[in-house]
């Protein structure tokens, strides 16, 4: 990952610096002024308008101006330009030292975006902002680089670029979250828990095992992930506004020099398409989902009444007028964020579900729902890594709440041991637990007779079968919470966090031959 695609695609809250704000660089002040009057021989510097006599109302500029949004795109935007000003010269559209001047200018544009470059008020989008500190760089050549591309393939082919350098943070961010779940799971293979179905008591488990529930759903999200990031490496730069470039631009070349895997087949789709940001974000939607549920399990169990975990003070927060509490507020923001997530898949499936076909202003609206997505959950991932990581298991509790009625199912298999069907030890255990809750005691105090009343397989070893322990070592089943089954799970974890994230795709080629 380059400097500059991590610079641009770092998460950043909070508003683009307005023209005017300390940061934007006083040697291209003068010369952004010249430069945008010398562009349509107005203050403006738009793409477009030489068909329109007037400007465009306030308030269609109001919501017209995207630049709030995109703004965050500069790095990638400079990236396929300055592979588009060399696909120019290559094509014979530009000389070589006009294509070299471009590159160099793009270059100047980036590190005033480093020191702070502010948008004038006239910049409707980062695509127009760039292009005005272009001209201010390097003058009227800068005009060349627009030849043979629109916006429409521009905008698509810098949100790609931004969407795989985003999975490649939320691949190591959900790895840092593994990491801790493996540690802890690492710590506590031989500590037992009650697991639960419908929110009832069901069998003992290991904590590890519990844990490792966990950490197999972002397993599946980082597989998710890694395809988002392959639906994302297909070039668009080349299909123009809708019906493809006029000049002979070598796509190939661009794709290798921009890092994809493939080119589009279809320039009218290529426009349009943005499955790959609704992939991207219905991978973070289920993401957030896992996330949700790992919450609401600590969250029941650090509180009173399961006590089964304690939090610490890093990540939880007071009352401001209880001064007992400790308040798990990062697993419970971590919770919403599900619906947030869903919330932003929702609203980028409706908005694309009705469009026709080729480029249409409302996906405009797609960046909206795509940034926050990823700057939520990348702020939520590691307040939850934080959150686990310092928290402490009550080992002893969590066993206490194991009661001898949760190996019903053990003592039914026992009876299957003796050559009985299922179906009728179920039966008989059944009326075994009936006959202990009319009692008010466990299965493991009723006397021996009772059992032997119930059943003549129930034999004098029968109260072993009531053995936590025992009950967690018998199911040694591949997934199971078997001893040997949970040191593979971890064998497995560990192989494949040690995998890494990279997402396989195009290579990065240096066209320029120097």
């Amino acid at each position: 990952m380059n400097d500059v695609a991590v610079a641009g695609a770092e998460i950043v809250t909070g508003d683009v610096p307005r023209a005017g704000e300390p940061g934007e660089a006083p040697r291209g002040a003068a010369a952004d002024k010249a430069a945008a009057s010398r562009s349509l021989g107005t203050t403006s510097h738009k793409l477009w308008g030489g068909r329109f006599v007037g400007g465009p109302a306030p308030a269609l500029e109001a919501v017209n101006r995207s630049i709030a949004i995109d703004f965050r795109l500069w790095p990638f935007d400079i990236r396929l330009s300055k592979a588009w000003a060399v696909a120019l010269w290559n094509a014979g559209v530009l000389s070589l030292d006009e294509s070299r001047r471009i590159e160099a200018g793009l270059d100047a544009v980036a590190e005033r975006f480093s020191a702070g470059a502010a948008p004038l008020a006239t910049d409707e989008d980062v695509h127009t902002m760039i292009d005005r500190l272009l001209h201010a760089e390097i003058g009227d050549v800068a005009s060349k680089l627009h030849t043979g591309r629109s916006r429409n393939d521009q905008v698509s082919t810098a949100t790609r670029l931004w969407c795989i350098d985003a999975c490649d943070q939320l691949d190591a961010a959900v790895r840092g979250l593994q990491h801790v779940m493996v540690r802890q799971a690492t710590q506590h293979q031989q500590s037992l828990m009650p697991s639960y179905t419908h929110m009832q008591r069901a069998q003992p488990v290991s904590i590890a095992h519990w844990m490792l529930s966990h950490f197999w759903p972002l397993d599946r999200d980082r597989a998710r992930l890694a395809a988002a990031a392959r639906s994302a490496g297909v070039l668009p730069l080349g299909s123009g506004a809708v019906a493809g470039c006029a000049f002979p631009i070598s796509r190939v070349l661009l794709k290798g020099s921009l890092g994809f895997a493939s080119v589009s087949k279809n320039s009218i789709d290529a426009v349009a398409d943005r499955d790959f940001v609704a992939e991207l974000l219905f991978s973070l939607s289920l993401l957030g989902a896992h996330l949700s549920r790992l919450a609401e399990d600590l969250i029941l169990y650090g509180s009173s009444e399961f006590g089964f975990v304690r939090f610490g003070d890093a990540y939880t927060t007071g009352s401001s007028m209880m001064p007992q509490k400790r308040n798990p507020d990062a697993l419970e923001l971590a919770r919403a964020s599900g619906a947030r997530m869903l919330g932003d898949l929702t609203s980028l499936l409706a908005t694309i579900k009705g469009l026709p076909s080729g480029y249409n202003k409302d996906l405009q609206e797609d960046k909206r729902a795509l940034f926050d997505a990823v700057d939520g959950i990348l702020l939520v991932l590691p307040a939850v890594a934080g959150t686990l990581d310092e928290l402490t298991f009550d080992t002893a509790r969590m066993a206490a709440a194991i009661s001898s009625t949760m190996m019903a199912t053990d003592l039914a298999d026992y009876l299957v041991g003796k050559g009985i069907t299922f179906r009728e030890a179920h039966a008989t255990v059944g009326a075994m637990v009936r006959k202990a809750e009319e009692l008010g005691v466990e299965l493991h105090a009723l006397p021996l007779g009772t059992f032997e009343a119930a059943h003549t397989a129930f034999g004098s070893d029968v109260h072993d079968a009531l053995a936590a322990r025992a009950s967690v070592d018998r199911r040694e089943v591949e997934g199971g919470t078997g001893p040997r089954a949970v040191r593979t799970q971890l064998e497995a974890a560990v192989s494949t966090l040690a995998q890494g994230g990279e997402v396989p795709r195009g290579n990065e080629l240096d066209l320029r031959a120097d």
